[in-house]
């Protein structure tokens, strides 16, 4: 076993590889605006930079999984640091389109390598008991990225320029992947070993029957329906939202994004132990956070006029949970599945958040392009904005018939090997039994 002080060093050098990777995801949300104007295009063509990033990083979930199971995470996150900084110095040098979305899919092919990497070196370093917990630290920790693009990442873009800011962005990706290079290790063992065995033959088989199992699509939809609403608000749309739509100034605008990820890193652990001490009841907390995201853009949306600055704030709070509730879908991969395939599951997993993410970000963009017959990203108005975020609820719809669906298979599976699930409202009232003196 580990020593517990070389495996949180461990888990500190792979949480920031991942606080890195998040700050190259979201800086080019929050500089959406100014590369409005940079490269004078419309908002569905601005919103198609970010899905571009979107649909590389899905699109390599599944085989990076593969890879992972059979090369492990260390050499992943290494390479993915330095494709982040590549692309970041592409866009910081980038003064037409088509440079800048390449930029963005170097940036996407890198933060593709990363999470799910830092995912499985944690489950190597710490006991099975505690690596729900852990990985929803690692992913709320994770999340302070946001601060870093809103807040220092702004300020040097508004003070020395996009090059400045894109370029310093790059270099902090050379330094993760230094840094992952000379500390990070992907088993306590003295000599990493993959845990799946090199030969490709196996790799279909292992990918169908991950697929198969209902509990990886139960983690699949967790992921879809949980995950959307906060990224795309962090990645592309909140920042115009609040400033352009709610008139909410560039610095109040950093604050309630910045809050997003206070409130996440806080709310991250208490999911986590509520996993932990309630396995069966997962799925529940899961509908629970996705009815706190709908319940409170219902309220802004439907408010008439700009919303008041503490129902923004509920609004930021209800989707700080997003992050945290897509995290119990990993914890489904991991335990439905084996070691020798946990790779696998984790990338399936973590392909539907982002698929969810990139089609409400391009449908959000191509509302408000049909709303304002193509004008600038920056002269959209509430109303815009308004009708347009209305797509959130057309892909809550999608992944809740799809949760609810695999949950029922996965509850007959787990039936058929002697694990039943028993009525939530049978579980209230054996609880209330124990209560009565």
């Amino acid at each position: 076993m580990p020593t517990p002080r070389r495996a949180w060093t461990i888990w500190g050098v792979g949480v920031s590889a991942y606080i890195v990777a998040v700050m190259h995801r979201t800086t080019f949300g929050v500089a959406g605006l100014d590369a409005a104007g940079r490269f004078d295009v419309s908002a569905s063509v601005l919103a198609s930079f970010v899905v571009l990033q979107l649909v590389v990083y899905a699109g390599l979930q599944i085989p990076i999984g593969v890879l992972l199971d059979r090369v492990g995470g260390r050499r992943l996150v290494i390479a993915g640091a330095l494709l982040m900084a590549a692309g970041q110095a592409v866009l910081a040098v980038a003064a037409s389109v088509p440079l800048a979305a390449t930029g963005r899919v170097l940036v996407g092919m890198g933060d593709a390598l990363t999470f799910v990497s830092v995912l499985r070196i944690v489950s190597a370093w710490f006991p099975p008991g505690r690596v729900p917990v852990m990985t929803q630290l690692t992913g709320l920790v994770g999340q302070s990225g946001q601060v870093l693009s809103a807040v220092p990442f702004v300020a040097v873009l508004h003070a020395y320029g996009w090059s400045a800011a894109f370029g310093s962005a790059a270099a902090t990706g050379v330094l993760v992947c230094v840094l992952a290079a000379a500390a990070l290790r992907d088993t306590p063992s003295t000599r990493a070993q993959p845990v799946a065995g090199g030969d490709m033959r196996h790799v279909g088989a292992d990918l169908v029957t991950a697929w198969r199992h209902p509990g990886t699509r139960l983690g699949l939809w967790t992921h879809f329906t949980t995950q959307f609403s906060g990224t795309v608000f962090a990645l592309m749309w909140g920042f115009p939202f609040l400033v352009s739509g709610e008139g909410v100034s560039e610095a109040g605008a950093g604050a309630l994004l910045t809050l997003t990820v206070v409130a996440g890193v806080v709310a991250g652990p208490v999911i986590g132990v509520m996993v932990q001490r309630h396995p069966l009841r997962r799925s529940w907390l899961v509908l629970g956070i996705v009815f706190a995201n709908a319940a409170a853009w219902t309220a802004v949306l439907l408010l008439p006029g700009r919303a008041p600055g503490w129902l923004l704030v509920l609004l930021v709070l209800s989707m700080a949970l997003s992050g945290p509730g897509s995290m119990i879908g990993f914890d489904f991969a991991r335990t439905f599945n084996p070691p020798n395939r946990l790779g696998t599951a984790t990338g399936i997993v973590n392909v539907g958040g982002f698929v969810a993410s990139l089609l409400t970000i391009l449908a959000i963009g191509l509302v408000l392009d049909a709303r304002s017959g193509g004008a600038s990203a920056t002269a959209y108005e509430l109303g815009d904005f308004r009708v347009a975020m209305c797509v959130q609820y057309v892909m809550w719809t999608i992944g809740l018939i799809g949760i609810l669906r695999s949950r029922r298979l996965a509850r007959r599976r787990m039936a058929e090997t002697g694990v039943v699930v028993p009525p939530l409202r049978d579980v209230i009232a054996a609880r209330r039994r124990r209560r009565r003196p």
